[in-house]
């Protein structure tokens, strides 16, 4: 599909990465995919279905596979977005010679991401976090707080989780569970506003 004036923009008006996008932009296009701009990024579909995004981060640009968790990586050129990701993975770029030397490798990894896609694969649900005690506690001793935890989203839930059980000490733990309560009492993520 063609290329899209939202996303001409968004190169246009990049600070640090504007010719690795305008680089690697044919490179996508040519593999069918539609452009689009969705949350403030180029984002490329197949058939509705987010395929990949690119991301603009500090030290290099992201190409971000939805699905790369399901991605075979020949290459080992894909990476982990962070500890708690479970299905995106991405390619960075820091240079157009990067976007050179990996375009045969874009399009190869495209290929299969649309063809995961078009498969219906799913990336399994991420195992629920065990709660840090001061958490089950607190939970186990309030029941309009559980009752309000449990209607979370299970997102939601799974944030509050990893950010209580982050802390090293037991004080620490405990203080963002209270900070964390008057948020979920009103059916709130730990990042809504």
């Amino acid at each position: 599909m063609g290329a899209g004036t939202g996303v001409d923009e968004l190169v246009r008006g990049s600070a640090r990465w504007s010719d690795e996008l305008a680089a690697v932009r044919p490179v996508l296009l040519a593999t069918g995919l539609r452009e689009e701009v969705k949350w403030g990024k180029a984002c490329y579909t197949h058939d509705g279905a987010n395929i990949v995004i690119l991301q603009e981060m500090k030290d290099f640009l992201a190409l971000m596979f939805f699905k790369g968790a399901l991605l075979p990586d020949p290459d080992g050129v894909l990476e982990d977005q962070g500890p708690n990701s479970r299905s995106a993975k991405r390619i960075c770029f820091r240079s157009v010679g990067d976007v050179t030397r990996l375009a045969a490798t874009v399009t190869a990894y495209v290929d299969e991401a649309v063809r995961v896609e078009e498969a219906g694969l799913e990336v399994a649900p991420a195992p629920a976090p065990e709660p840090a005690e001061e958490f089950r506690a607190r939970l186990d001793t309030d029941e309009e707080l559980r009752t309000a935890f449990e209607a979370l989203t299970p997102g939601r839930r799974r944030e509050y989780h990893l950010y209580v059980s982050g802390a090293k000490q037991a004080s620490t733990r405990s203080a963002r569970v209270e900070k964390c309560a008057p948020r979920i009492l009103a059916g709130k993520g730990l990042r809504d506003r």
